[in-house]
């Protein structure tokens, strides 16, 4: 008997042993040590405030439609409940175009961009892409290779939206009369894709590029025109300040080729040529790539930051394990920090000596990872980037396999083409619910 109870002991002693080990390895899992299994409802840490919250302007009150609050809008269909948050922004470009809507292909037949080192440019494919077999992605859009002026595809991406839970729409935005390298002119979309958004209840955000001569005064004159054109419109996104006041938010480019001093002419009171306290003030959000630019953008007079690319360890400001302290500078210094997050990242099919920053999605575990580090540091807003950039691989539209002679995409099986809206659809939710828990 004395020799049962004491094995009864050993093996109970072994057993706990056991379970405190494998408490201890759960407990130093974080997102930069790989994948992570945990599903949404797990508890997160970190720190935050209450210093600003977003409001929906003008929102649209559809048939069905039971609350509104000023994070979301909640929606009933058929047997249940659900919501679009304001929160959850996501990246939109309308430069695409086809031989029927728009004459010819738009950047659907992007060149393969050379290296800018001969030796390694001459080692890689040239040329251009032939749509609509081959086309500049290595994936392959449910809809085809389409046009952005096609109201159809408009609607079809608003649904898409709005199935993935994002409020706000970033439009990737030139001013009139100018595009990108590779584009042509799209200002004259953007009533089209306001009035697509306004009947699906998401809010527009302008996301400014980096245009030939973008300088503080032109800068001046852009966000005039958009919020003299664009601001009474329903589907216009506004954000409240700290100071309670309610102002349209703008997401600027490639913020760092201009020089602190030149933005703080535009950014702060007492700039020679300022929005602040103007009928053309706003928040006004910056791109942190080095490190080095948090300083920079606090000497400009923005009014936060953001990290833009979908690529975990491309830069100082997308490394997931640097978020914690950027949102530590942005929380003392009253900045906004919008930290953002995408399903992986793939840009071969335009610069075939890139697959370095390649990150593949791994059936959604990485979209995952990085959605769990950027709701750790408890941000007011997170971004998706993107919603169709089809030549960097990061879009969570709906794709489907495709095969050609020459070409194999890839896809998203073995899930379904919407794999990637219902990842972001149920993280939106969790980070609504915890935010809830935050602010208590």
């Amino acid at each position: 008997m004395t020799r049962l109870r004491k094995k009864a002991f050993i093996a109970l002693f072994l057993f706990t042993l056991f379970i405190f080990g494998t408490m201890m390895g759960l407990r130093t899992l974080k997102p930069s040590d790989g994948f992570s299994d945990l599903a949404p409802g797990m508890e997160f840490g970190g720190e935050g405030s209450d210093r600003r919250r977003p409001v929906p302007n003008g929102v649209v009150v559809s048939p069905g439609q039971s609350h509104l609050s000023d994070t979301k809008v909640v929606f009933t269909k058929s047997d249940r409940d659900y919501s679009i948050f304001y929160d959850v922004h996501i990246f939109y470009y309308l430069w695409y175009g086809t031989p029927q809507m728009d004459n010819k292909y738009i950047h659907w037949d992007h060149v393969l961009v050379p290296h800018w080192d001969p030796k390694i440019a001459a080692s890689h494919a040239q040329g251009r892409h032939t749509p609509p077999e081959d086309i500049a992605s290595s994936y392959y859009p449910d809809l085809g290779p389409y046009s952005s002026r096609d109201p159809r595809v408009l609607e079809s991406h608003m649904a898409q939206i709005e199935a993935a839970a994002a409020g706000v729409l970033v439009l990737s935005w030139y001013p009139p009369g100018v595009a990108d390298h590779h584009g042509e002119p799209t200002e004259d979309l953007v009533p089209a894709v306001m009035d697509a958004a306004h009947r699906h209840s998401i809010k527009v955000a302008f996301h400014i590029q980096p245009y030939k001569g973008r300088t503080d005064q032109s800068m001046h004159d852009n966000i005039k025109y958009i919020i003299d054109r664009y601001g009474k419109h329903g589907a216009f996104y506004r954000f409240k300040s700290s100071a309670g006041q309610i102002l349209p938010l703008f997401y600027i480019y490639d913020s760092y080729l201009t020089p602190p001093e030149t933005w703080a002419e535009l950014l702060t009171s007492s700039g020679s040529h300022t929005l602040r306290g103007t009928p053309y003030d706003g928040v006004f959000i910056a791109l942190i790539v080095e490190e080095r630019h948090k300083h920079d953008i606090l000497a400009s007079g923005f009014d936060g930051m953001y990290t833009y690319f979908a690529s975990n360890g491309f830069s100082f400001g997308s490394s997931h394990q640097n978020w914690k302290a950027i949102k530590a500078f942005c929380d003392g210094n009253n900045l906004l920090f919008v930290p953002s997050v995408g399903p992986g990242y793939v840009d071969t099919a335009v610069r075939p000596w890139n697959n370095h920053n390649t990150r593949n999605r791994v059936n959604g575990r990485y979209y995952e990872t990085a959605l769990q580090a950027a709701l750790s540091v408890r941000p007011e807003i997170v971004t998706i980037t993107s919603f169709n950039e089809w030549h960097e691989g990061t879009q969570i539209e709906k794709a489907v396999p495709k095969k050609t002679l020459s070409r194999l995409y890839l896809d998203y099986q073995p899930h379904r083409p919407d794999l990637y809206l219902e990842l972001t659809r149920r993280w939106a939710e969790h980070f609504n619910k915890e935010k809830d828990k935050w602010l208590m």
